[in-house]
């Protein structure tokens, strides 16, 4: 059987090493970094997949993203997703809005209303109450 590796380059080998010697490194990046030196040595995928405990496919996977881009393919791309509607100035002015004191009539402030008056101020076109929770649990 023929074996499948992935030949480093003495910078990429030594950056590798110095990674995996650090400690302190997100177990996807660790078992990324492991497959990449383990296949420069030699290692067949099925070995390289049978000692991280993940699928031949995988290490495959990670052996053609070295070779595209190198390094860069130890991290995940960035993911899509929706874009942000509420920037950090807007979260600011709602929670400098829960911090103030409630409007009359009302003892204190919920998210419903908080909702309303945020709309109401001008801070965003519209907001849930329940995205109103999630940015003032973010800022506690």
């Amino acid at each position: 059987m023929k074996k499948q590796h992935v030949t480093l380059t003495e910078a990429d080998r030594t950056t590798l090493e110095s990674l995996l010697a650090k400690g302190t490194l997100a177990a996807k990046t660790f078992k990324r970094a492991t497959a990449l030196l383990e296949l420069d040595r030699g290692k067949t995928l099925r070995a390289v997949a049978e000692t991280l405990d993940v699928d031949d496919s995988t290490v495959a996977a990670w052996r053609n993203g070295y070779r595209r881009t190198g390094l860069p393919s130890l991290d995940d791309r960035p993911r899509p997703g929706r874009p942000l509607r509420i920037d950090g100035v807007q979260r600011a002015k709602i929670t400098a809005l829960a911090c103030s004191d409630a409007p009359e009539g009302h003892s204190r402030w919920n998210l419903r209303l908080l909702a309303e008056k945020v709309v109401e101020a001008g801070f965003c076109d519209a907001i849930s109450h329940t995205m109103v929770g999630k940015v003032l649990k973010k800022t506690s």
